[in-house]
Parts: structure tokens; C-alpha cells; sequence
């Protein structure tokens, strides 16, 4: 069901650092950044060869990633990515296996522009999860 990854998210207490290391340090490819008010964050994409690291830091009252950073001052990976097909049919097999999906079970439109859903991190090992439909 699941296809590649996309992405990991990471969030971080401080974006132009955060930015800077992965540009000047590391050599890799930065995007802007980019506010997604609806999702109560500023992310900026690190390109790589084969997926992409999310960088993602808190926009507004309520950001998620401010109460994950209350718990982990210096941030830390907040989620992964996979593709999917069809984000419908698969929320619908996985709330059949009882996995929890987040929300109303909805999708929403991503930082990609596509719609994603995210799942309970309980059901998955204690990792947060983003389905993008590709």
C-alpha cells in the first residue's frame, strides 16, 4: 500500500539556523520558506537524491510543533512521509486494520499541494504518520 518516502519532518526551535546547517554545512538544496497557516507552520524543504527532510517550525497560537517543542527544546524528527496512491482507499484499509487516522479523517491539502492524512503514532511503533497521495 505505502510507496516511498517522502519525507521526514524535523521539527526545529529555529528555521534560518536550522536552514543554514543543512545549506552551508551539508551542501544540500534549501527551498524558502514557505507559511501554511492551515497547518500552523513555516517548513522548508531540504532536497536530496531520494526524498526530502522537512524542516518545520511553529506559525501562530496553536502549532502543533510549538507543543512538540515544549517537549523537545532542541527539536527532533516530528514525522514520516509515504506516498500513496489513493489517500481514500487507503485511510478506508487502514481504519478496517483499526488504525487510527488523526482529525476529522479527512485530507488535507499538504505543503505539497496534495492531499495528505496523518495517523496515530500508538499505532505505528511511536512514530507520527504522513500519507501524501502522489
Amino acid at each position: 500500500m505505502i510507496g516511498r518516502l517522502n519525507h521526514v519532518a524535523i521539527a526545529v526551535p529555529d528555521l534560518p539556523a536550522a536552514t543554514a546547517t543543512y545549506r552551508d554545512t551539508l551542501g544540500a538544496a534549501v527551498s524558502q520558506p514557505l507559511d501554511l497557516p492551515e497547518h500552523g507552520v513555516t517548513v522548508v524543504f531540504v532536497e536530496l537524491p531520494n526524498t526530502k527532510i522537512e524542516l518545520l517550525h511553529p506559525l501562530g497560537e496553536g502549532s502543533p510543533i510549538a507543543g512538540f517543542l515544549e517537549k523537545n527544546a532542541s527539536g527532533g524528527i516530528h514525522h514520516v512521509c509515504y506516498e500513496v496512491d489513493d489517500i481514500l482507499a487507503a485511510r478506508d484499509r487502514l481504519r478496517a486494520e483499526g488504525a487510527r487516522v488523526l482529525g476529522d479523517g479527512e485530507p488535507k491539502i499538504g505543503a505539497h499541494g496534495k492531499p495528505v492524512l496523518f495517523l496515530h503514532p500508538k499505532d505505528f511503533t511511536g512514530t507520527l504518520v504522513e500519507l501524501e497521495q502522489v
